[in-house]
């Protein structure tokens, strides 16, 4: 198993080396990093723990200059490696790597007081655990070191695996979202890039997709701290090898993802986590999320509650972590926690206010309940895209509904057609979607889905159902029943339907309240006769034709024929291109609908 934790600390306080006498192996891959003894890009290294977890290593550059490149190997890793010299103790860029840290919302870390062989490391390590005390790191273990003479890597080492065994696991079954931090090209095998895999797992000859251009590129190859392998897990440090992508096209801030699983944002809601209230942040900052740093649009909505506008999408999700910084200022203005990676506009005036109380107990969580409380309807795959985990069953196709907001949208639709039919007594019902469009519905699906007794649905209209049918239409459907018993499909004729007490106006009611079926102007069956049809048709050769189809109904093809294309539209029977039939397969059947609905 792989941990991964970066270093953070002011530059020249030994991080490189320090991290050169643990792994064996110098971090900094650049020739002028080595000319200038300064680290300004990321390095990596590793090396294996006693417990014989392999431990990965993000050195970051200490220079105010490199804070954006800091905060691009910090932005998804679960752990730091604190370093401070003991000569020098605290200094400007440790405050601004601790607050960087702390508006991340890193929980893990460890303290190591370098030069200890130059100095006493008793106030540098009391100073710093004091400061570092207060942030989210919380009171961490410290352990004074020397990189040059030795002092103190043995039980620095020890340290480390006690901090790797505090690391959560990531989870291999949660979609792929890459944050790139390096891009290069390698002669002979064309664009490699690098970052942390911290949830999902990726193996050789996937297809992912890019943030930036969302074009499918497929997995060449993949090695885990330079060793070549067919199937990375979380948590990993990874270079993958990509087809169909060049250098041009990517690079740090863009990220590798599971195709279908993100939604790009071009706008979100954040809560701040410390730092500058929201009325005193300035108008634009950059976020830095994950490997990105895009300069952003900052709008207020409450105390603590802000607006953040992208000038590109970002794979965003619900609880993401960032950092808002004032790159002019080069500090650190907040951190935030991401609510919701796909807020409605602001549009009306005081949308902003109301939006903000909408989001007043918000904590950053993907929690399904209350999503759908503030969404009142959104499909399914939407929430899993933003992170949340959907157990409610849908209301109609891949809609999900807040539970109440759907029992007041059925209250509501038996008002409108209880209204509708009291102003047009002539008219069957009202239009489905003249109810769909009063009722403010994205979907014809869920106007069809809220219609339940004492309404139904006919002919695409939306009506209220007597509680029994009049006692002479009732007398007249008995009397059809009997006619039909010994022979189902043999269909009345028009005279005979009158004959029967079904005139015009009986038989229209009957039709209104499923009592029957009717399949033309003047073919009238009982509500049963698809499903009897399937069940005789089924023990025909298939397929059949329409005078096989008859002969095995006993009745006509004035009856056959609208009965066969009833039952086509319901899934019983398709017609081939040669005019015949044959019966569906009963798993592919739609449920047989009754004249009413």
């Amino acid at each position: 198993m792989m941990r991964v934790i970066a270093t953070a600390g002011h530059v020249d306080h030994g991080k490189s080396t320090l991290i050169e006498a643990l792994t064996g192996s110098h971090p900094d891959r650049l020739a002028e990093e080595r000319r200038r003894g300064l680290t300004i890009d990321l390095g990596f290294a590793s090396t294996d723990l006693p417990s014989g977890e392999r431990l990965a290593f993000i050195d970051v550059p200490g220079h105010e200059r490199f804070v954006p490149t800091m905060l691009a190997g910090v932005g998804s890793v679960p752990a730091v490696l604190f370093v401070v010299a003991a000569d020098e103790g605290w200094m400007p860029q440790s405050a601004e790597h601790l607050a960087a840290v702390d508006a991340l919302g890193v929980r893990h870390g460890l303290l190591a007081v370098t030069r200890c062989d130059l100095a006493d490391p008793g106030p540098a390590v009391a100073q710093a655990r004091d400061l570092i005390r207060s942030s989210t790191l919380g009171d961490v273990e410290a352990v004074a070191v020397s990189a040059r003479t030795g002092t103190g890597l043995v039980e620095l080492r020890a340290a480390l695996g006690r901090l790797a065994a505090q690391l959560p696991d990531g989870d291999p079954e949660s979609p792929v979202r890459l944050w790139i931090d390096r891009a290069f090209s390698v002669r002979g095998s064309g664009l490699v890039v690098t970052g942390t895999l911290g949830a999902g797992r990726i193996r050789r000859g996937d297809v992912l997709v890019t943030a930036r251009t969302g074009r499918p590129v497929r997995v060449r190859a993949l090695q885990a701290l330079g060793e070549e392998t067919d199937l990375v897990r979380a948590t990993a440090r990874v270079a993958v090898n990509l087809r169909d992508l060049d250098k041009e096209s990517t690079g740090r801030g863009d990220a590798l993802l599971t195709p279908e699983s993100f939604l790009p944002s071009l706008r979100c809601d954040v809560r701040l986590r410390g730092g500058t209230p929201a009325t005193a942040l300035p108008r634009t900052a950059v976020a830095h999320i994950g490997s990105a740093a895009v300069p952003v649009r900052v709008r207020p909505l409450g105390a603590d509650v802000v607006r953040l506008t992208l000038p590109a999408p970002l794979p965003l999700r619900i609880g993401d972590r960032a950092v808002l910084r004032d790159p002019g200022l080069r500090r650190v203005l907040a951190g935030v926690e991401m609510l919701d990676p796909q807020p409605p506009e602001l549009r009306r005036r005081g949308s902003a206010a109301r939006r903000a109380a909408e989001l007043g107990d918000a904590r950053g969580t993907a929690d399904e309940a209350a999503e759908l409380r503030r969404r009142l309807l959104v499909r399914r795959g939407e929430l899993t895209a933003m992170g949340v985990t959907v157990r409610a069953t849908p209301v109609a196709g891949d809609w999900l509904a807040d539970p109440a907001h759907w029992t007041a949208l059925r209250a509501r639709l038996a008002e409108l057609v209880t209204g509708y039919i009291s102003r047009r007594p002539t008219e069957e019902g009202m239009p489905l979607e003249a109810a769909r469009h009063r009722l403010g519905l994205p979907a014809v699906c869920l106007a069809e889905a809220l219609v339940a007794p004492p309404l139904r649905l006919s002919r695409g209209r939306v009506t209220v159902g007597p509680a029994a049918l009049p006692v002479a239409v009732a007398d007249a459907v008995h009397r059809l029943t009997k006619e039909l018993v010994r022979r189902p499909f043999a269909a009345p004729h028009a005279q005979q339907l009158v004959e029967l007490g079904l005139g015009r106006r009986e038989l229209a009611a009957a039709v209104r309240h499923g009592a029957v079926l009717q399949l033309a102007e003047h073919v009238v069956l009982l509500p049963d006769a698809p499903a009897l049809a399937a069940d005789r048709l089924s023990e025909l050769d298939q397929p059949f034709t329409v005078g096989t189809a008859s002969r095995a109904l006993d009745t006509t093809r004035r009856v056959t024929v609208p009965l066969l294309e009833h039952c086509d539209g319901q899934g019983i029977t398709e017609m081939l291109p040669d005019k015949r039939r044959r019966c569906a397969p009963r798993g592919r059947a739609a449920p047989v609908d009754t004249p009413g609905g």
